[in-house]
């Protein structure tokens, strides 16, 4: 007997292990900065290995998922994040912590792996859209908390350790709640199939949404991981910006069910990179109590974003199965691992030039930050083009559909 709501309360519990692991290295990258004597490229290929565990997770979760089970994956999972923590805790520098970040990046990685096909498959139709936004609610809902107790322990002068420690709490829940269950069989027929998923993921439509993820991760995951060091000189708090913008997010995705069917997933994505691409140019030119209502802008934005690209997959390419859902989501976050070096290098290349110019200090840092966001808007900017395409090709693709059910 499958006890579904175990199996999503334990999945929820994965995810905030996630964000938790995500938000908590945001809080302490200044730290580890300091502590460790690093750069902010040195930095930024750190969290480039939360980014490349995640992905190489995922694609072979993704390959191995009707042949293993989701249950063996979430085990894998478990041991990675275990070891993540610990080591990271123990890192001793650099390389330490780039191992550290990776192993707790393949739990990341597992995770999405498992818990998104194991959901589409325990639910149908609309109530598989709307439980999919609400197990990616608790990504942005995790970080809301997981940044908040970091500012709070960093403002106490609580070491970057304890914080850590704190990753291991949701960890131990989602292990304890996944133990002897049952999991769900795949609901659609052929979708075990290697060749039938590799065949429907060779499709137009599946290699442009292929492009597009590249492009929404990073439109959302790139200005959030480096809030901290961004927005550090902007007159607002860093940490409060993040945990308002996964705060919104969190509600947002809990009641997309009612979003997503008025406007159907290709107008919430047109939608979503509009208002994404107003956020990230109100980050790279307002300050004080302004960052805030760029924060609303980009939540608003990103919010629906990841959710939706996979509910897209799942319902207009279903034969691409696990795999299609896990390659989808592994390509966000490798692009996102690709351009963490290149972020910290356009900080560091902004932070030398407005030093050249004779800025200082604040003046220099908040001028370097918002140099770097301006160039980041370009991601979600050429989205605009993206979804403007997907909304009118899908409104065509209904169409012939519907002309095709009509003649037989």
């Amino acid at each position: 007997m499958i006890n579904k709501a175990r199996l999503f309360n334990g999945s929820c519990f994965a995810l905030i292990t996630t964000a938790f692991s995500f938000s908590i290295r945001a809080g302490i990258l200044a730290q580890l900065g300091t502590e460790f004597n690093l750069t902010a490229e040195q930095l930024g290929f750190i969290n480039s290995m939360w980014f490349l565990g995640f992905p190489l997770a995922m694609i072979i979760g993704g390959l191995v998922y009707h042949t293993v089970g989701p249950k063996k994956i979430m085990m894998i999972a478990f041991v990675s994040h275990a070891l993540g923590i610990v080591l990271t805790i123990y890192s001793g520098g650099y390389i330490g912590l780039l191992i550290s970040t990776f192993l707790i990046g393949l739990g990341n990685g597992c995770t999405e792996a498992a818990c998104n096909p194991m959901i589409a498959d325990t639910y149908s139709g609309a109530e598989m859209s709307k439980m999919l936004n609400r197990f990616h609610m608790w990504f942005p809902g995790g970080i809301v908390v997981g940044s908040l107790i970091s500012k709070f322990m960093t403002d106490a002068n609580t070491g970057w350790q304890a914080q850590i420690w704190l990753i291991m709490i949701p960890t131990l829940i989602y292990a304890y709640l996944f133990w002897g269950q049952a999991f769900p069989k795949p609901k659609t027929e052929g979708v075990t199939s290697l060749g039938e998923n590799l065949k429907a993921m060779f499709t137009p439509l599946y290699i442009f949404m292929f492009c597009c993820m590249a492009l929404t991760a990073i439109s959302e995951f790139g200005p959030q991981q480096w809030t901290g060091l961004i927005m550090s000189k902007s007159g607002a708090s860093p940490m409060l910006i993040l945990a308002l913008v996964t705060g919104l997010m969190a509600v947002i995705r809990y009641f997309a069910g009612p979003i997503v069917a008025k406007f159907d997933q290709t107008g919430v994505l047109l939608g979503s990179a509009v208002l994404a691409t107003i956020g990230v140019y109100l980050f790279s030119t307002q300050t004080g109590t302004m960052a805030y209502v760029a924060a609303v802008f980009f939540a608003m934005g990103v919010a629906l974003f990841w959710p939706n690209m996979i509910g897209f997959i799942a319902e207009k390419v279903p034969l691409s199965g696990a795999l299609g859902m896990s390659i989808l989501g592994g390509v966000g976050m490798f692009s996102t691992s690709i351009f963490q070096p290149f972020i910290g290098q356009w900080i560091d290349n902004a932070r030398a030039e407005k030093t050249a110019l004779g800025l200082t200090g604040d003046e220099m840092e908040l001028a370097a930050g918002q140099a770097t966001l301006s160039t980041m808007a370009i991601f979600p900017a050429v989205l605009i083009v993206a979804f403007t395409i997907l909304f009118f090709w899908m409104r065509n693709y209904k169409t012939e559909k519907t002309a095709t059910a009509a003649a037989h």
